[in-house]
């Protein structure tokens, strides 16, 4: 039996801009250890194995930063601070259920798009 592949992968937003960029960062000194207690939350609940965190350029949410996309289901997390990602690897990732008052708003994280009707739509 060969080593199986994770369940769930964690991409948590790593972008961080330059001073007076109007680009909001989802890195700051204030959330700059958030990609740490990910891991360590994970390490210590031993299930690490089964979920892989990954440090993630820019998902283009910055309005909503911190963001965390956990896959599969294309669920994204927004204003991420170290309780919220406390809750979500127990409630979404441990217990099944999506925490609903951290996902995106819809008017900014729509359905997903095929490659196919992306082109169709940019050839209008």
């Amino acid at each position: 039996m060969g080593m199986p592949q994770p369940a769930f992968y964690m991409f948590k937003c790593e972008q961080s801009s330059p001073p007076g960029m109007p680009k909001p960062s989802c890195v700051s000194p204030q959330t700059q250890d958030l990609f740490q207690h990910l891991a360590q939350g994970l390490m210590q609940r031993g299930i690490m194995g089964t979920v892989q965190p990954i440090r993630s350029a820019c998902l283009n949410r910055c309005s909503s930063g911190p963001v965390l996309l956990v896959e599969p289901g294309h669920t994204m997390y927004v204003g991420l601070d170290k309780a919220k990602i406390d809750r979500i690897i127990e409630d979404h990732i441990i217990g099944g259920n999506v925490v609903e008052e951290y996902v995106i708003d819809p008017e900014l994280w729509d359905e997903p798009i095929s490659a196919k009707d992306m082109m169709a739509q940019m050839a209008r």
